[in-house]
């Protein structure tokens, strides 16, 4: 099973393609869709549903996975991290493909143990249940696989299973 984690945001779009076979999680690809400052923010959405596409196009995921905005982050962050967010579902809803999201505490609960950890402590089991050689960087592509993690970690063994 292929679930594509997707920490949302414009500027840097974090993303991780986790693999489960059986018992043992794999990242296949983990890292950070950008978009440049000066570009408008109709054309940045664009470049980042470009990237998203592309990575459906490529690994063709089961699974969506977002972390779910928050409001207790100003309203702009907010604003711009809700737009990404909608448009990586679009793409998951044209795919046909589920569509999953979970609070950053629920992100840090299954995969570090407990919902306040830090990004670094996110970023040391990323690499641990992974396998990874080094924590992957920056904290989005981190976060964007924890996603992921999260949900193969919440759901029943039996559709872990790849057929």
């Amino acid at each position: 099973m292929f679930v594509l984690g997707i920490d949302p945001g414009v500027a840097r779009c974090g993303y991780g393609v986790v693999e489960q076979v059986g018992r043992q999680a794999r990242g296949v690809d983990i890292g950070v869709l950008r978009t440049p400052a000066g570009m408008a923010q109709p054309e940045r959405l664009l470049s980042l549903q470009d990237g998203i596409r592309a990575l459906f196009d490529r690994y063709e995921p089961e699974v969506l996975v977002l972390e779910r905005v928050l409001l207790h982050v100003d309203s702009r962050t907010a604003l711009s991290v809700g737009q990404a967010s909608g448009v990586a579902m679009v793409e998951g809803a044209r795919r046909g493909v589920e569509v999953a999201e979970y609070s950053p505490n629920e992100v840090k609960g299954a995969v570090v143990g407990y919902g306040s950890a830090t990004k670094a402590q996110v970023q040391l089991m990323v690499k641990t249940l992974l396998g990874l050689d080094a924590p992957p960087k920056p904290a989005d592509a981190a976060d964007a696989a924890a996603i992921a993690l999260c949900h193969l970690a919440r759901i029943p063994t039996p559709r872990r299973a790849r057929t």
